[in-house]
């Protein structure tokens, strides 16, 4: 799984790109990690619409970096859920967490 990163002041915004499957799931939570500790961010938004496939362990990573951003005193926003990783997300009621768009 690609990820791109982009700062502005305390916005981070992270593209992801590709299968967010169990395989991809621990990877890219710890980069994901490693630049919310980097940047400090008090707004988060995952750009999710280079994400081709997410199953259950996307939402473990949603959570962590929402918990993550919570510690900071920030939020999360996804951008561009494609409509299979959004029945997702709704399935497992995300929106009541963070900002879908």
């Amino acid at each position: 799984m690609e990820m791109t990163v982009r700062q502005e002041e305390r916005c981070l915004e992270i593209a992801l790109i590709g299968e967010l499957d169990h395989h991809a799931a621990r990877e890219i939570g710890g980069r994901l990690d490693r630049a919310i500790e980097a940047a400090l961010p008090l707004r988060l938004v995952l750009d999710w619409s280079g994400v081709t496939f997410m199953d259950s362990s996307g939402i473990a990573v949603v959570m962590r970096v929402r918990q993550r951003m919570r510690d900071l005193g920030g939020a999360v926003t996804l951008r561009g859920v494609r409509p299979q990783a959004r029945k997702v997300l709704d399935a497992a009621g995300m929106d009541r967490f963070v900002t879908v768009e």
